[in-house]
């Protein structure tokens, strides 16, 4: 069954979505914001069930408290997207704590070159686990904040709490 619980942060209230588990939490299939361009939205036969969050509002919390770098999550999302979207979240997955790359370094990594790097972009920009998922480390090649789903402003917010250093 899917479930979904709303955990508010310093983004703003956060929507989690997930499937229940065996163990009584939910694998994390989204993450979404406000006025996050494409986010998800709760759906008829979804269950308000914020006990079967706990785990992933702790390490949010703790995230952006400073205290966790890296999430450890059961994720639901295995199966979602693209193979192409899968090697490219797979990458946003090693881009560590207070690090960036920039789109053309995941083409890179991914296999791809020259009109590639906008099919990188779009893959990034479908993530659905923004902030677990790190794809607010994705940055242009002039070091700018450009392509989060949630908009520069959260971007910015998120990798000054990092403590990355933008080119």
């Amino acid at each position: 069954m899917t479930v979904y619980a709303r955990v508010d942060g310093p983004l703003g209230t956060m929507l989690l979505v997930g499937e229940e588990t065996a163990d009584g939490a939910a694998a994390l299939a989204s993450l979404s914001l406000p006025e996050q361009r494409g986010a998800v939205a709760v759906r008829d036969g979804w269950r308000h069930a914020p006990e079967r969050f706990t785990r992933v509002a702790a390490q949010l919390e703790g995230y952006f408290a400073g205290r966790v770098q890296d999430f450890d999550l059961p994720l639901a999302v295995a199966g979602a997207g693209t193979p192409f979207q899968r090697r490219v979240w797979q990458v946003l997955d090693s881009i560590p704590y207070g690090g960036t790359a920039t789109y053309g370094e995941i083409a890179a990594r991914v296999g791809v070159s020259g009109a590639g790097v906008r099919a990188v972009g779009t893959a990034i920009g479908r993530n659905p686990l923004l902030v677990v998922r790190p794809c607010h480390r994705v940055i242009g090649a002039d070091g700018s904040l450009r392509g989060y789903a949630a908009g520069p402003e959260r971007k910015g917010l998120l990798l000054g709490l990092e403590g990355a250093l933008v080119r």
